[in-house]
């Protein structure tokens, strides 16, 4: 018989391993020695061994699923417990419980990190919903266009969530989509509405702009031509190519007119140009009239240059303002002669102003007999109030007699 620690070979032959259960026969020997036998059935304990330690790879050092890795598990386990082997079987089946433990905190691990990606990947799409939603109702076509694009590309590099709420949300971002499709579509066919009503008004206006072209009544034609041009701007645009070709004819219009207007004008102003030197010089004459000596002779000459001011016709519009301005400071110096004049021989201003001086007179002599009394007695502050009264009097006196002496002029 020849034994070890683990196993035995008996007189028969009969190969027992030994457990913590007792000894259970593994199989039987007899085409050599125990020795042998015994070699044989270690053998396949260290190839479970090596199941074993190869499942412990996999399991610790890779991405094996954990329902394989189970099933690997159950079938070495069954084996252990069967094994047909020599060695220790208690410490395979508990390196395969150990094995066990681990292989269910990675599921555990494993169910945990789905059930956060199931949360990441929810609230990344809920997120998408929500702004599409937002965007739904924006009136940046282009850039809502893009980004709604985009939105859809985010969405499907995102992983699926159970039918039902994956479902749920795309329904929600695709009537999203849908509703930002209808109002941009609806919004352009509206625009394309407005631009068909606006190429309308504009052939309109242009077949006006035309038949304005050759007239020669300058200011009411000029007037007519921007009250089109403020109709054009407010008719809106018309489509691009339409757009261009009728402005291309108003504003072909528009410049015959305003080309002949502009060389109507250029002789026009070579003329005013010639008239603003014989005002100039006419100036010159009306100019030397003053200083008034003679009110008669200067209201005749006066008349003489207005008659031919008036004669010579217009002057730039620019001259004009300045050349009226000092025909008018020498028509003005004349109106206050003639002012002047009739002051002097109105009896009753001359009348009222001889009154006025002598109640001022006569307030000033009271005045200076009142302030020699009380300077006599002494009254200082007496003396004081009326040397001031005195003052504004006598200055009123001054000015009055003055204006007497005009009269009398």
């Amino acid at each position: 018989m020849s034994s070890d620690p683990w196993g035995r070979v008996d007189e028969q032959g009969t190969v027992y391993v030994r457990t913590a259960e007792g000894e259970r026969v593994v199989g039987s020997w007899q085409a050599g020695s125990p020795e042998e036998a015994l070699a044989y059935f270690e053998r396949k304990y260290q190839g479970l061994a090596a199941e074993i330690g190869l499942l412990e790879h996999r399991v610790r050092k890779t991405d094996l699923a954990a329902k394989e890795a189970q099933t690997a598990l159950d079938h070495l386990r069954a084996q252990v417990v069967e094994a047909h082997a020599v060695g220790d079987l208690e410490a395979l089946a508990k390196r395969l419980d150990t094995l066990a433990g681990e292989i269910e905190s990675r599921q555990v691990e494993r169910k945990a990190a789905r059930a956060k990606a199931a949360d990441e990947t929810r609230t990344a799409k809920e997120a998408l919903v929500a702004e599409a939603e937002q965007l739904a109702e924006s009136t940046q076509w282009r850039e809502a266009g893009d980004r709604l694009r985009a939105l859809v590309d985010t969405w499907k590099g995102l992983p699926r969530l159970d039918r039902k709420s994956d479902d749920e949300l795309w329904h929600r971002f695709s009537h999203a989509r849908s509703v930002f499709s209808k109002h941009r579509k609806a919004h352009f066919a509206a625009l394309d509405a407005e631009r068909d009503q606006a190429k309308a008004v504009k052939e309109r206006l242009v077949a006006e702009a035309e038949a304005l072209s050759n007239s020669t009544d300058w200011g009411d034609t000029a007037a007519a031509y921007r009250d089109l041009m403020a109709q054009w701007k407010a008719a809106g645009r018309a489509q691009r190519d339409a757009e261009d070709e009728l402005w291309a004819r108003f504003r072909g219009a528009q410049d015959v007119f305003f080309q002949a207007r502009s060389a109507v004008f250029t002789e026009r102003d070579a003329e005013q140009g010639e008239n603003q030197k014989l005002k100039e010089a006419l100036l010159l004459e009306a100019e030397a009239i003053l200083p008034i000596t003679d009110l008669k002779a200067a209201k005749a000459a006066l008349r003489e240059v207005n008659e031919r001011w008036e004669a010579i016709g217009h002057v730039p519009r620019d001259a004009k303002p300045k050349l009226d301005a000092r025909l008018n400071s020498v028509e003005r110096a004349i109106r206050e002669a003639e002012e002047a004049e009739w002051q002097r021989s109105n009896p009753e201003a001359k009348a009222r102003a001889a009154g006025m001086t002598g109640l001022l007179q006569g307030a000033v002599d009271k005045l200076k007999a009142d302030l020699e009394k009380a300077r006599s007695a002494g009254n200082e502050a007496k003396v004081k109030k009326l040397e001031s009264e005195l003052a504004g009097r006598q200055a009123l006196l001054d000015q009055a007699l003055k204006s007497l002496e005009e009269f009398s002029g």
